[in-house]
């Protein structure tokens, strides 16, 4: 498990940001709101480690295609993904789920590269 290494003083490396859509909807801040107590602690702190420490490799971060990451966190009941981009300092984050099969279903790759494009527009 990661260890959070920065301390008070130390700037974060990235800015995140929730992907927001045209009609102003924020659907990982929404899920993660559905999110029981412990797994949204989980998964704040884990963002919080690769805010501050990216660029950051497995067993955290893995990196699933060109310009997309996805942040893996281990939460009561699986283990939760949160799909993201970076776009200079931004942390742009595109999708969250809770994975239940060993390979990432298509349809939530596919929904995170629709929302890829339309940040990097």
């Amino acid at each position: 498990m990661y260890q959070n290494k920065y301390n008070v003083f130390d700037e974060p490396t990235l800015t995140v940001y929730f992907y927001q859509s045209g009609s102003g909807a924020e659907p990982v801040r929404d899920w993660l709101c559905e999110l029981p107590k412990a797994a949204r602690r989980a998964i704040g702190e884990d963002m919080k480690t690769v805010q501050f420490g990216w660029p950051l490799g497995m067993p955290l971060v893995r990196k699933m295609e060109k310009g997309l990451w996805e942040v893996r966190s281990h939460v009561p009941g699986g283990i939760a993904r949160v799909l993201f981009t970076v776009a200079d300092d931004q942390m742009v984050l595109l999708h969250g789920f809770v994975k239940k099969s060993p390979k990432t279903p298509a349809d939530d790759l596919l929904i995170a590269r629709r929302r890829m494009r339309e940040v990097q527009q």
